[in-house]
C-alpha cells in the first residue's frame, strides 16, 4: 500500500523562494530513497505566497523514518497554514 502526501501552505508574505529553497534538501533526500518514488515543493502559479506539496512513498514506515530524520532547517517558521493529507493507495 502506498502513501500519497498532498495539499498546499499558506506561507508568510515575500517568503516563498525562501521556503522553496529550504526545501530543496529534504527533497533531494526524499527521492534519493528507494521507498521514495516522488517528492516536490512547488510554487503556486496564481498565489505568490502558497506553495503545493506532493509525496508518493511504498509504505508508511519508510515516510515516517524520513520525518524523524530529514533535514531540519527551521522551514516551517516561514508557514502561515498549511492544508496537508495523507492517503493510502493500493497499487
Amino acid at each position: 500500500m502506498a502513501i500519497i502526501v498532498a495539499g498546499k501552505l499558506r506561507l508568510k508574505p515575500g517568503s516563498r523562494g525562501e521556503f522553496i529553497e529550504k526545501s530543496r534538501d529534504a527533497m533531494t533526500q526524499a527521492r534519493s530513497l528507494d521507498a521514495c518514488e516522488d517528492f516536490s515543493v512547488s510554487p503556486d502559479p496564481i498565489d505568490e505566497n502558497r506553495v503545493n506539496i506532493f509525496e508518493k512513498w511504498i509504505a508508511r514506515a519508510p515516510l515516517e523514518e524520513f520525518r524523524n530524520s530529514g533535514p531540519d532547517n527551521d522551514s516551517f517558521s516561514l508557514v502561515e497554514s498549511f492544508d496537508i493529507n495523507e492517503y493510502e493507495i493500493n497499487t
